[in-house]
């Protein structure tokens, strides 16, 4: 056993001096390597010593740290020789060099253009697209509401343009009382054997025999002379057809076909016809028909008996 462990150890210091010479050649390495020989017969009666495998380790798999750092140095090597400038001018700039700096948002250069938010499409949420909805719908209806309001106020001035033309017609056509000083006796409707119809058909303002008869508003005299019970007569036709008959006179101070303003004086009281004493017996015949009540259309006229 010491013989064959020698002979392993003079073995192993012979190997390791050719190999780890800076300049080994093939001779020495052949001349240093032992022949195989055969296997060494185990001394009878002790166990044979069995040695087992080691298992591989995670740090053996990995290549030898020299290696791991020559990658290391060619990686750098060629990033450094890709960054480096292709011109012997070592400090030319990025834009002498032709290049410009891309924007991060569109990356857009000077020298090519890759933007990122070119294939994008415009995104609208619901709530977004509600709102925009409920402001067209708010304007829709601003407008119709504006419009609206034009037509409102062009109808309104168009109503105060003609009420005023009105005023003007009513104020150059205002009724007027037929008499300045008068006493009202008999009123319309009242019921009496010696009325012809039976009843009263007009309004009496008794005055002096002689005082001034004046026209109720503006028109026409259509008739004039002596009628039965109504005496003395005198009729004003107005614009719209009304007939306003002043009866009993004592004289005419009108002709037919003469036109007269409200005020005017177009007679005299007096107590012809049927008559109990002097008076103006005034009747109101709308479209020259039937009688009214005097009192009720010289107040829709704007006057009060």
């Amino acid at each position: 056993m010491r013989d064959s462990s020698a002979r392993r150890t003079l073995s192993t210091r012979t190997s390791r001096t050719p190999l780890d010479a800076p300049h080994a050649s093939a001779a020495d390495v052949a001349r240093v390597t032992p022949a195989a020989s055969a296997p060494a017969a185990s001394t009878p009666g002790k166990r044979k010593a069995v040695k087992h495998a080691a298992r591989p380790s995670v740090v053996s798999a990995l290549p030898p740290v020299p290696v791991l750092a020559g990658v290391a140095v060619l990686a750098v090597a060629v990033g450094g020789a890709l960054a480096s400038p292709t011109s012997p001018d070592e400090g030319a700039t990025v834009a002498d060099r032709g290049f410009a700096v891309a924007s991060a948002l569109t990356g857009d250069s000077a020298v090519a253009r890759a933007s990122l938010l070119a294939d994008r499409r415009a995104v609208v949420s619901r709530d977004s697209r509600r709102d925009a909805l409920e402001d067209a719908a708010d304007a829709d209806l601003l407008q119709q509401a504006e419009a609206q309001a034009k037509e409102r106020n062009a109808a309104l001035a168009a109503f105060a343009q003609q009420a005023e033309v009105q005023a003007k017609k009513i104020a150059a056509n205002q009724w007027v009382l037929p008499l300045d000083s008068y006493r009202l006796t008999n009123t319309f409707g009242m019921a009496a054997g010696y009325y012809s119809s039976g009843y009263h058909t007009g309004l009496d303002f008794a005055a002096p025999s002689g005082t001034p008869i004046k026209a109720v508003a503006n028109g026409t005299i259509t008739e004039t002379g002596y009628d039965g019970a109504y005496g003395n007569k005198t009729v004003l036709t107005l614009e719209d057809g009304t007939e306003l008959w002043f009866c009993h006179q004592t004289a005419f101070a009108a002709s037919v076909g003469q036109t007269v303003r409200a005020g005017e004086v177009i007679g005299y009281v007096g107590s012809t016809g049927n008559s109990f004493g002097p008076h103006l017996h005034l009747e109101v015949r709308p479209g020259a028909g039937d009688p009214v009540d005097p009192f009720q259309a010289l107040a829709v006229n704007g006057v009060t008996p």
